[in-house]
């Protein structure tokens, strides 16, 4: 026999209908700029400023502007950069966060929570504190327009850092014992057993990481002038200075094209991120 259904009670229907109608009106706030951004890419030019609300466009101008779009501004050369960018930042930044991370959680040592509150405070200083004597450095060793002046003020991520350890924590100290007495390293434990692991949370700083530093405007146009090393929001920036003008249709269809890779990394990756938010630093 089938379990009786019993509808909810009305208080918590209330509850639970006004919590869904404040997030979806959330999400419809924060996606308004991206939806406004799809629609003012496929309008005709005259269309744009004529300052009506009309969401649905009276004619659609999308093959246009797209062409356009990628035939005046070298948009796959700022995709290209972008992922050098991110690539070599993501790469640096877990192999140095997470034996860093392993440490402060599993290991008992001198000092360990000096260092994990020196972590906490990391948290609260931006980059645009060390910017000038990074710069300065740069500039003294003629590092700047390059990839590794954009990459290198990023390689140490206190957030990776602090991430990864609240989830290290949760390891089974026993499993860890027990690679110890069978001969296992440090090391080989780490990124044999515990890395393994701890995949979700990396997918989840990946996310965060490739976002951040795909979106990054203010250091690339400090330590770039070629648009031959311009990230696509600095790519943007120029093609927008040099070659659209008022034409706000081409540059929303490339500012479209440069979003829908983090779009696709996103839904590729949405239930890894999701568990490795949800999951860090519950044992």
């Amino acid at each position: 026999m089938k379990a009786a259904r019993f509808p909810l009670p009305t208080g918590r229907l209330l509850r639970f209908a006004g919590a869904h109608a404040v997030l979806l009106v959330g999400a419809a706030f924060m996606l308004l700029p991206f939806i406004w951004m799809l629609l003012t890419a496929i309008r005709a030019p005259d269309e744009i400023l004529t300052g009506g609300l009309n969401p649905i466009p009276r004619s659609f101008h999308a093959v246009e502007n797209f062409s356009a779009a990628l035939q005046q501004a070298p948009l796959l050369r700022f995709m290209v950069n972008g992922v050098i960018i991110c690539g070599g930042i993501l790469i640096i930044q877990l192999i140095v966060a997470i034996p860093a991370a392993y440490a402060l959680a599993k290991l008992r040592f001198p000092g360990r929570g000096l260092l994990f509150a020196a972590v906490i405070g990391g948290l609260c200083i931006p980059i645009q504190v060390p910017a000038l004597p990074i710069y300065l450095a740069l500039a003294e060793f003629g590092l700047l327009d390059s990839y590794f002046a954009m990459m290198v003020p990023f390689f140490l991520s206190v957030f990776a850092i602090f991430l990864f350890r609240q989830t290290f924590r949760g390891f089974p100290d026993e499993i860890l014992q027990a690679a110890r007495v069978d001969g296992l390293g440090e090391f080989e434990i780490l990124w044999r057993i515990v890395v393994p692991s701890a995949l979700p949370a990396i997918a989840a700083f990946s996310i965060f990481s490739i976002v951040a530093h795909w979106n990054d405007l203010y250091w690339p146009m400090i330590v770039i002038q070629r648009m031959d090393y311009a990230p696509p929001p600095l790519g943007m920036l120029f093609f927008a200075n040099s070659e659209t003008g008022a034409s706000y249709g081409v540059l929303m269809a490339g500012a479209t094209i440069i979003t829908a890779p983090l779009v696709l990394v996103f839904l590729l990756a949405r239930r890894r991120f999701v568990q490795g938010i949800t999951m860090t630093g519950i044992k």
